[in-house]
């Protein structure tokens, strides 16, 4: 499956080429941040195990998403924004001043390393593994990571959140995008942020997964899981 992701120029010839699924926070995220900046990327779907040639040319070791502007090819979603933010700088996902810039950064690899492993656990698990791999999941240890880790990252974020609802210079900024994508895959298993113990983090997420960068993919995933 096929299709181009973005409001940017018409499709040409060299589309910018994104190689996974939008079930992956990271795919998600780099899908929005390109929506963000009128970037057209053509999301070419490869799903757990893929070993497509182009695919593991951008992505050697399989890891979603492979990324091909042309003959440059590269994987990771950090790496693959770090290129686009450097190729197209405006409007700046990233901010230039240096204590935001590094703020910025330790937000997305909070969402990409703490509360995507947070995430991992439930989703795999209550998803992935009976869903996709016909396999029983450890439930278990999905119910152990709601209730013991997932309301100290909520605590986290709300402690940290503006009043802007903002994560860095009262604007949106790549920590948002990085930050708000986790909770649409913790929402498809049926964990939400309780706006009673935490308003400031459910207001932040229910904000920025309505942008038109990620309204239109979370939409399309729901529909998915709801056949």
């Amino acid at each position: 499956m096929e299709q181009s992701v973005g409001a940017g120029p018409p499709h040409s010839e060299t589309p910018m080429i994104l190689y996974g699924s939008s079930l992956s926070p990271y795919v998600r995220k780099t899908l929005a941040y390109a929506a963000e900046k009128g970037l057209e990327l053509e999301l070419v779907s490869i799903g757990l195990g893929n070993v497509d040639p182009a695919f593991r040319e951008a992505s050697p070791f399989g890891k979603m998403p492979g990324f091909r502007d042309g003959d440059f090819a590269i994987s990771d979603s950090t790496a693959i924004i770090t290129y686009l933010e450097a190729k197209h700088p405006q409007p700046p996902l990233l901010p230039a001043e240096p204590k935001s810039r590094a703020r910025a950064i330790w937000y997305e690899e909070f969402a990409d390393t703490i509360l995507v492993a947070c995430m991992g656990k439930l989703f795999f698990n209550r998803v992935v593994a009976p869903r996709f791999l016909g396999q029983e999941g450890d439930l278990a240890l999905a119910d152990k990571a709601e209730k013991e880790e997932f309301p100290p990252l909520l605590d986290y974020i709300e402690k940290v959140m503006p009043a802007s609802g903002h994560l860095v210079d009262d604007r949106l900024t790549l920590a948002d995008l990085a930050v708000a994508s986790p909770f649409v895959n913790f929402a498809h298993v049926g964990v939400t942020v309780d706006a009673a113990a935490h308003p400031k983090t459910a207001a932040f997420v229910e904000a920025i997964l309505a942008r038109p960068s990620f309204a239109p993919i979370v939409a399309q995933e729901k529909a998915f899981f709801a056949r």
